[in-house]
């Protein structure tokens, strides 16, 4: 990786910067946890922002981070907290909508840099989606760099208003840099026997159990593979605001589904399984589809946000909110071994294309360092 300089405004000490997390989404969470690790090893002195739980999950101190305990956006007082810790920052990195403007608010009537990074889309239906688009504009606006997860979200922000928006690189989080290609079946009987799918198909989706998932869409598929012989068993990992209707779905229905909750084994669940499922009605740059492609696990996907931009041809796409076309794909692919080998391969291919966590931290130092320099006088 080529060096990249860490110099304060002033050459006096190393540059400080301030992440601010609202705490509530996995994936920004752990990047902000290995984007901190990279860069205090790069001489980088790094606070995070987030709530004192979100500490406890991603242990940002023992990436040498400082943490400062800030609420969450329902609670009043983080503004004045964040204020308080950004007084000093020679750079604020804020990562999500309502964490980005909460950093706008902190940092009203001062000159410190801002880099916003948008790893998803807020979600809101009806008149919160219009506060959304209001709270998008303010902190767009505001923002000297908007970094996009995906080419969408760039787009995003350039219509709403931003005068610097670039495609992030953001890789997953304790990933080694080769893939594995070594067999995955050391506890694929254990974990299938323990899902009950000992001779049969196993299906996987994983993800919180709310209505953007397109869990309906899912079962509604499940209707047509529950005919095959054997029924192919679908296990869902997650938990949410859904979960008893979908229950009573599965019970009323008699549909071969299993919700499990919340698992910390998602790699396993995935190491067993014939196909994984992406259902949503928006993904970015989804953590379960770059899982599914490390893990060699052949992946059934909407095509919607950034997913064919992350897979390529590494997976089979379908339109959101078709369960017709998801089912069919599903028992095609399972009756076509070389299509599955096939998937397998391409996935290992497109893998390898994605950032490392160094090129990560490269790229998002090479933007500290433009908006944090001295520029010559000309």
């Amino acid at each position: 990786m080529t060096p990249v300089s860490s110099h304060s405004p002033h050459g006096q000490s190393s540059l400080r910067t301030v992440q601010v997390l609202g705490g509530g989404n996995a994936g920004s969470s752990a990047h902000v946890r290995s984007l901190a690790s990279g860069l205090v090893a790069r001489g980088v002195r790094v606070t995070v922002c987030a709530p004192v739980d979100a500490d406890r999950a991603y242990d940002f101190t023992g990436a040498g981070a400082e943490h400062v305990h800030v609420p969450r956006s329902s609670d009043p007082a983080s503004v004045a907290a964040l204020r308080a810790v950004c007084a000093d920052a020679d750079l604020v990195h804020a990562h999500g909508l309502h964490a980005s403007f909460r950093a706008v608010l902190a940092l009203s009537g001062r000159r410190t840099p801002l880099v916003v990074t948008w790893h998803d889309r807020a979600y809101a239906e009806g008149a919160r989606a219009h506060l959304v688009r209001l709270l998008e504009r303010r902190v767009v606006k505001a923002a000297s760099v908007v970094l996009g997860t995906t080419s969408a979200l760039v787009d995003r922000a350039r219509r709403t208003g931003a005068r610097d928006a670039r495609l992030a690189a953001v890789a997953l989080p304790g990933r080694r840099p080769e893939v594995e290609k070594d067999d995955p079946d050391r506890r694929r009987p254990k974990v299938r026997a323990e899902l009950g799918a000992t001779g049969r198909p196993l299906l996987i989706a994983v993800g919180s159990l709310e209505r953007h998932r397109g869990y309906d869409v899912l079962l509604d598929a499940s209707r047509a593979w529950r005919k095959l012989d054997p029924a192919p068993l679908l296990v869902i990992a997650g938990e949410g605001a859904l979960r008893a209707a979908l229950q009573r779905r599965i019970e009323d229905e008699e549909l071969p589904v299993r919700l499990i909750g919340r698992r910390d084994d998602v790699s396993e669940l995935l190491a067993a399984a014939d196909i994984a499922l992406l259902s949503s009605s928006w993904e970015s740059r989804s953590v379960l589809a770059q899982e599914a492609l490390h893990a060699r696990v052949p992946l059934v996907a909407t095509d919607v946000g950034g997913m064919s931009e992350l897979v390529g041809d590494a997976a089979e796409l379908v339109p959101y909110g078709d369960a017709g076309s998801l089912a069919g794909t599903v028992v095609r692919l399972l009756a076509d071994p070389e299509r599955q080998d096939l998937l397998r391969e391409r996935g290992v291919r497109q893998a390898a294309t994605w950032p490392t966590e160094d090129e990560t931290v490269a790229q998002v130092l090479s933007v500290y360092d433009e908006l944090t320099q001295p520029r010559p006088m000309i």
